[in-house]
């Protein structure tokens, strides 16, 4: 079973439910019981029982987190994102544009803590990035020629719809 993707767990919540638990097992519920009362599966209530018996009630506190400890820091997000601001010139680069290389890169360089290109994404996504692509565009554009083209040129050769005509000849008319 556990918990969806993306839900945290109620650490506090879960080791109330254990004591909860262990109150029942020592008045002397049986574990179905006990499952039924607390909401958890037998099978859980029966190695809370094994924990309770072997180290009292201290062995049902709470575990600590779940999972891998994160490598970046609160302060190392921050220093990233002060980065991601200044630019990827700011490294040495010659273009404005972030790639997850150059994230990696910045990271590296920020933090000492190496990521593969793939999980700067991830990163990214965590500090509110998102990804955007500039629009192409010619350095040699010029703006205002390009309205005056849109406003004269473009109507003149734009396609205009053909004249309806009369009514067909398989139209019937009333007399």
């Amino acid at each position: 079973m556990g918990f969806p993707a993306g839900v945290r767990r109620d650490f506090a919540a879960l080791e109330k439910r254990r004591m909860q638990a262990a109150r029942l097992l020592e008045k002397g519920y049986s574990q179905s019981e006990v499952a039924r009362r607390v909401g958890a599966h037998r099978q859980s209530v029966s190695q809370w029982a094994a924990e309770l018996e072997q180290n009292g009630r201290a062995g049902l506190k709470k575990a600590g987190r779940a999972g891998r400890k994160p490598r970046l820091s609160a302060a190392d997000l921050l220093k990233i994102e002060q980065g991601l601001k200044r630019g990827p010139e700011a490294l040495g680069y010659e273009s404005g544009l972030w790639t997850t290389t150059r994230v990696a890169h910045l990271i590296e360089q920020e933090c000492g803590v190496t990521y593969h290109p793939s999980q700067a994404w991830r990163i990214l996504r965590q500090l509110g990035w998102s990804c955007q692509r500039p629009a192409g565009r010619a350095l040699e554009r010029d703006e205002q020629k390009i309205q005056q083209w849109k406003k004269k040129r473009w109507p003149e050769i734009k396609k205009k719809p053909k004249i309806k005509a009369g009514r067909s000849s398989s139209s019937t008319k009333a007399d």
